[in-house]
């Protein structure tokens, strides 16, 4: 086998013959010597002139190729030790599926509902313009992940084998060729089906999942926890339990809060989503005439610094729609996803200002929950100012760092009613100028980004968790042992990747802790 970098351009890349011949020619030996040749690693460089960089692996004449096996060794827990998991996002079923591997047995408990019957809640609650507080984007089976674009791409590398992440997601159903993006999506669409086959890959190998279930409390004996209890009475024990609940659990927060147990206010961001033309973006990014049909939507990432706070793209979503993604009646949020096609007329991006507890001094009576009630307070503003529902105000992004108040909107691909609204009214003082600062000085770093043609949309405040829960060095709760928090609810990550690979490091905690 042979390992060799490449520079193609997209029509090169897009064409398996031209692709062996260059091939080919590199390694200096005819082209019908090549008995398999394929694409390891691919990024996309649109910086002057667009050339995916490749790594490809080529095997000749009397080199044997083997696929790739994406099977994983799970053993069969149905007799085994019961582990609590409180959550079926991406940190939980992939601690779920982690603790099949080690012989565990994984006891999934989940508020929401099904992927399948989630689907028809949402429906629902778009038509209805009415928050289903049990199933909606943020809660159900998948979690907040399921409705996002499905993006695999994560810095933390350090925290475990993000390929043992993306080789998971290949066994129950997703294209190989997430493996080799620099910047890999599934595409919500695709995940649904992905996430019911994890549940089924759960149950057959002998863990269990309970939905519409909600956690309440804890069964804590001695300082150690033994299960939960949940809102209809009925309590599940275990050796241990996973808290694997998500950004938007507040219920969860208030428990510890109540019960004295340790948090800690965590830095966050918050802002709107910005919504132009995916054609704009495009034109941007590929340089105009450069573009090609053979190129995918064009996306972006962008920071800054403005007075002490970072503002910066969250969430970009090319071919997008923007959702409606608060998880109670009386506040509005706003969130991005897109299919796997990515075939929508518009970009969306969440573009988010840092928050820290020093920004909101009016807030530090409420301790450690402080973040938490300045953010559910902009959430609550916002709804009463776009007059209820699942309604999102919004401006031109000219008008809001012009201080207009024209009342003329840009066509959106919200899915709910899009509605004018006066964004300074509603967000402090201090995003609002991080904001427009932002703006003005991503346009000299993208020309063309600050347009009329650019919609924002409020308000953009589930970025991360404005709580942490903490835990020691072995994964523990430091006043309960035997809880174990866990990926972005805990404070602990901030996506699909890395909420997978906390769950499956607190998992092996779990294991290294549990006494056989």
């Amino acid at each position: 086998m042979h390992s060799i970098d490449l520079t193609l351009t997209p029509e090169e890349y897009s064409d398996p013959s031209l692709l062996n011949s260059i091939v080919a020619a590199k390694l200096r030996v005819p082209v019908d010597t090549i008995t398999h040749s394929e694409i390891i690693r691919r990024s996309l460089d649109s910086r002057r002139s667009i050339r995916y960089h490749c790594v490809a692996e080529v095997y000749l004449k009397d080199e044997t190729y083997h696929s790739p096996d994406y099977r994983s060794p799970y053993q069969d827990c149905h007799s085994a030790r019961r582990v609590v998991i409180v959550g079926a996002g991406p940190a939980g079923l992939f601690a779920a599926l982690r603790a099949l591997e080690i012989g565990l047995k994984p006891v999934i408990v989940e508020r929401g509902m099904a992927v399948e019957e989630r689907k028809k809640a949402i429906s629902h609650m778009v038509r209805s313009g009415k928050v289903n507080e049990a199933s909606n984007w943020c809660f159900g089976e998948g979690g907040a992940g399921t409705y996002s674009d499905g993006k695999l791409f994560t810095r933390s590398t350090k925290r475990g084998n993000v390929g043992d992440v993306l080789k998971k997601f290949v066994e129950h159903g997703a294209d190989p060729k997430i493996m080799i993006d620099a910047h890999a999506h599934i595409g919500t669409d695709r995940l649904s089906p992905i996430i019911a086959n994890m549940r089924r890959t759960i149950e057959s190998y002998g863990g269990e999942i309970h939905f519409g279930m909600k956690m309440t409390d804890l069964i804590v004996k001695e300082g150690k926890v033994g299960g939960i209890v949940c809102d209809s009475g009925a309590k599940v024990e275990g050796e241990a339990v996973l808290l694997a609940t998500g950004h938007s659990a507040r219920d969860i927060y208030h428990l510890f809060h109540k019960q004295g147990w340790r948090l800690e206010a965590k830095p966050f961001a918050i802002g709107v989503r910005v919504e132009h033309p995916q054609s704009l973006i495009n034109e941007i990014q590929y340089h105009g005439k450069q573009y090609s049909p053979l190129l995918p939507p064009a996306a972006y990432s962008l920071t800054t610094q403005v007075d002490g706070h970072g503002v910066f793209s969250f969430c970009m979503c090319p071919g997008g729609v923007i959702v409606p993604a608060a998880t109670a009646d009386g506040e509005q949020v706003v969130n991005g996803m897109s299919n796997a096609s990515r075939s929508s007329a518009y970009a969306n991006s969440g573009i988010a200002v840092t928050v820290s507890p020093q920004d909101v001094p009016d807030y530090a009576k409420y301790g450690e929950l402080s973040l938490l009630h300045f953010q559910q307070d902009i959430e609550r503003r916002v709804f009463t100012i776009a007059g209820g529902g699942l309604r999102a105000p919004g401006q031109r992004l000219t008008d809001f760092c012009e201080h207009h108040t024209t009342g003329r909107l840009n066509r959106s691909n919200y899915m709910g009613e899009y509605v004018h609204g006066e964004l300074s009214a509603m967000l402090p003082a201090f995003v609002c100028d991080c904001l427009r600062q932002a703006f003005r000085d991503f346009e000299r770093k993208m020309r063309g980004f600050y347009t009329e043609q650019a919609s924002l949309l409020a308000v953009e405040s589930r970025t991360s968790s404005p709580v942490r829960i903490p835990r020691g060095e072995d994964g523990q709760h430091p006043q309960l042992k035997g809880l174990y928090p866990c990926g972005e609810g805990a404070g602990y990550a901030g996506g699909i990747v890395s909420s997978a690979l906390d769950g499956i490091k607190q998992m092996e905690n779990i294991f290294a802790n549990i006494s056989f």
